[in-house]
């Protein structure tokens, strides 16, 4: 077995911002383990452009979407520690939404207790 040089724990990845908690929305939508999201997913598609909040999106919302249809491909799947799921999101003010494949994965936190992380495929 090697020397260990370095760990980068989750809560490291917390507080640098690569990791964004969403925890307390997603306990509103029902999920009982910690709940982080990739701060490449939660700036490129969570965040709505201005002119879309213009319109009523909001991070809120669409992080809510995010949520409602994880929560529909684990209760789909055999397989609950590694899903991918697609969620639409409207990029700009009158465009089509686009489809955006989503990796969600389950795994412990720092402790061991189970969490939950939400990211890009290129994130994983």
């Amino acid at each position: 077995m090697s020397d260990l040089i370095h760990v980068y724990t989750r809560a490291q990845a917390l507080k640098d911002g690569v990791l964004v908690d969403c925890t307390e929305l997603a306990r509103e939508a029902g999920f009982t383990w910690p709940v982080a999201i990739s701060d490449h997913l939660y700036y490129d598609y969570i965040v709505p452009a201005l002119a879309l909040m213009a319109e009523g999106q909001s991070i809120q919302g669409r992080l809510w979407d995010v949520l409602q249809v994880l929560r529909y491909a684990i209760r789909s799947s055999k397989d609950d520690t590694y899903l991918r799921f697609t969620v639409l999101f409207q990029i700009s003010p009158g465009t089509t939404p686009v489809p955006v494949e989503i990796i969600s994965v389950a795994g412990p936190d720092d402790d061991g207790s189970p969490c939950l992380t939400i990211m890009l495929p290129e994130d994983d």
